[in-house]
Parts: structure tokens; sequence; C-alpha cells
């Protein structure tokens, strides 16, 4: 019988060069594993560090670790192919077993008399989250969501009508400034952390991306020109005391007493105010930096002669700053906002009480820019039940 082996073709050099491609994907993927790293990796919110190690386990130098996230941060690339200076061979393995996140842009608001801009972005599980660019004469602010929803409960509030959905990963907050800048071709100056959700509620992910944000491989931001909000966690504003970051502190007050801040914000039965201003004078002593107390102007509730002098009365001695913010309305509330004239009435006896206080210009009314209203206008955000338990 006449043998047909040597009938056979040859691999072409095409097949042969995927076939080395195929067998190197799956020594890395063997080597990611042994190394205690699942995959696919996601580089999007690695710190340099940490990407060393997945350099490392697939046997590259940890110099490329640094190389290949200033193409992610700083140059805002897409694929690992875009990554002239690093071998080919490079590319090829990264790109099979490691992915880089990018959010996909689903609707955008311009408000026409100030030019802010207002992002719902999709995220890889179909879920939406919001973000805004606002512009100075000086510099651009982001403000950016920490959270998918969220369960503080506040009764003024749009974000929280759905529950929490989920929380963010680090790189799925920081792509909310990568991806205002690339979409409005606006440098951010400033971060502000006072978009949907808690984020001491995300804390291990907030502290990661306010570290991301300052790395001088990724944006390079000054602490400084960084402003975290809490509702009022008591413990995470300890824990971030001791993070050694010193970023600016605004906490969620809106009410000067127990009673009336039980009844707009839940999770004001859980800490009250004696151990809420404990902790922000604590962090001002680790950090030196002067706490900022938001304080959202409810026609009737909050926005009296009373409230005001027991306001001052209550941030009398602290290192502390008023920002007095004209209630955004939400159609499923029925809070309005303070009249002009009780606003400025308002800051008035603050200043003339020793404690500064600015008013919030206004920004985005005409473009849902209040927190979580731009998702719930896209039917987003729309649950009959919360996902998880507030802090009650």
């Amino acid at each position: 019988m006449k043998s047909t082996l040597g009938n056979q073709s040859k691999p072409s050099s095409a097949g042969r060069q995927g076939a080395v491609r195929d067998n190197a994907a799956t020594g890395d993927w063997a080597a990611l594993r042994a190394a205690g790293l699942s995959g696919p990796v996601e580089f999007k919110g690695l710190l340099v560090g940490e990407a060393e190690a997945v350099l490392k386990a697939i046997g590259e130098p940890r110099y490329r670790a640094r190389q290949v996230l200033e193409w992610i941060y700083r140059r805002d690339a897409a694929s690992f192919a875009e990554m002239t200076n690093l071998p080919a061979s490079l590319r090829e393995r990264l790109a099979a077993v490691a992915g880089i996140l990018r959010l996909a842009p689903a609707t955008k608001n311009v408000s026409p008399t100030d030019e802010t801009t207002k992002y719902l972005f999709r995220l890889p599980d179909g879920e939406a989250v919001e973000c805004v660019l606002i512009r100075y004469r000086h510099w651009a602010s982001a403000c950016v969501s920490t959270q998918v929803g969220c369960r503080m409960g506040c009764a003024f509030c749009a974000s929280t009508i759905g529950g929490l959905v989920r929380q963010l990963a680090p790189g799925e907050i920081l792509d909310q400034v990568l991806r205002l800048q690339a979409l409005t071709g606006q440098a951010v100056g400033r971060v502000v952390v006072m978009g949907t959700g808690e984020p001491l509620d995300n804390y291990e992910a907030t502290v990661k991306f306010l570290r991301l944000l300052h790395e001088p491989y990724s944006l390079g931001l000054g602490y400084r020109h960084i402003t975290v909000s809490t509702s009022g966690l008591v413990p995470g504003i300890w824990r971030l005391a001791d993070e050694g970051l010193p970023v600016t502190l605004a906490v969620s007050l809106h009410a000067p007493r127990d009673d009336l801040r039980r009844r707009l914000m839940p999770v004001a039965k859980r800490w009250g105010l004696d151990e809420l201003m404990g902790a922000a004078d604590a962090y001002t002593s680790a950090t030196g930096r002067r706490v900022t107390y938001e304080y959202t102007l409810i026609d009737g509730v909050n926005d009296g002669r009373r409230e005001a002098r027991e306001l001052a009365d209550l941030l009398a001695g602290h290192l502390a700053h008023v920002n007095l913010i004209p209630l955004n309305p939400v159609s499923e509330r029925t809070f309005r906002p303070s009249r002009p004239g009780a606003v400025r009435e308002f800051q008035v006896s603050l200043d003339r009480a020793g404690v500064p206080a600015t008013v919030r210009r206004e920004l985005g009314p005409d473009i849902n820019a209040a927190c979580g209203q731009l998702r719930r206008s896209s039917g987003r955000g729309r649950a009959p039940g919360r996902t998880g338990k507030g802090p009650a």
C-alpha cells in the first residue's frame, strides 16, 4: 500500500505562527494561575506593583508594567496593539490573556447655559453610571460615581430611589475621568467624588481610585485637587484619616440637629452629630485639611433662622467651610428648593457668626445634572425594591 505521509501538506507560515501564539497563551494562562492571578486580567485599575506581578508571572521584565500603564492611563490606549514601544510578541500575548476596560457613552447632555456636560455610560454588564464635566474659567472638574445606585436612602436624592445595584471597580471609576477627557477634549484638573453612590460604602475601590489619580504614570493629580464626599459613614472617615491621603473631605450634613437629620438621612440613625463631628475633627488633625460641610437648602425644612443659628453653633471652633446647595428638585420627591432670598439670608447669618459659607453655583439644572437623575430618566434605576440594606 502506498504511503500517504509524503502527500500531507506542510503547515503554512501563518498556521505555525498561530500555533506558537496558542501555545504561548496557554503557557501564560498557566503562569498567571500559578501566581494566583485569575484571568482575563483587567489592566485598567491596576497600580504599578500589581501590573508588575502580572508581567513577572509571564516572564517579562518589571519595567514593562509602567510602559503598559502609561499607555492606558496617560495615552488612553484602547488595545495592547497600540503600544508600539512594546515588542509585538508581548502585545499579542497580553491581548490573549488581558483586557482594557472602556465605558461606552449611552447619553450625553450639554447645558446651553454653562456647558456643563453629563454622560451616562454603559458598563460591560449592561448597567449604567453617570458622571459630569463641570467647566470653570481656569479648569475643568470631573464629578464621578462610585456605585450603581445607592443604599443610603437620603430623602431628597434621586440616586437612592432604586437602591444599590452593585459596587464599581477602581477601573470603572477611573475610566469615567478618562472618558470625559477623551470625549470633551478637556483636561481634568480636579476630581470630586460626589456622583451616584456613597464612596465610603465602596471603601477599598474608592481609595485605590484616589491613589491611581495621583500616580505619575496615571493622571498625576495632586491630592489637594481631589474631594471625597460622604453622607457621614463615621468608621469610613476614621479609616480615611489614617490613609495618608490629604484629599478634601466633604461631609453631607444637611441638618444642624439630630432629629431633623434623621428625618432626611437614615445614616444619622446610626451615627449622631457628636460622633460625626468627632470623626471630622480627627480627619482635620490627621491631614491638616479643612472639612467642607455640604448643606442642601430645602424650602421650609432646614432653611430657617433657627437652623442657621444651630448650624453656626455646631461648627463653632471647628476648621470648617459650609457649601450651601440649593436643592435640585427630583420629580419623585415632594421637597422644593429654598427661595433665593432665604438662601442669601442663611448665608449671611453664617457669615455673621464667623462660619465661612458659599452658595454653590447651580450647574446643569436643565440637563438632569443632579445625582441619579439622568440614569433614572433613561429608564434605569427604577427597580421596585432596594438591593442591600442601608446603615440604619
